[in-house]
């Protein structure tokens, strides 16, 4: 295998990166749902977590 350094591959701007880290974020989203029986305090942070994306939305 041939190793290759950074500066072989391009880099991708703001707008590209920012879209991909959004898709991931969404997947990992659905994908690691709460599940029921959180603590309570952590069914806070979640609350919490979520009332903050939205705002930022």
């Amino acid at each position: 295998m041939i190793a290759q350094s950074s500066r072989d591959f391009d880099e991708i701007d703001h707008k590209t990166c920012r879209s991909i880290c959004d898709a991931v974020g969404e997947r990992l989203q659905q994908s690691m749902r709460p599940e029921p029986g959180l603590t309570s305090h952590l069914q806070q942070l979640m609350d919490e977590l979520r009332r903050r994306e939205r705002e930022h939305a």
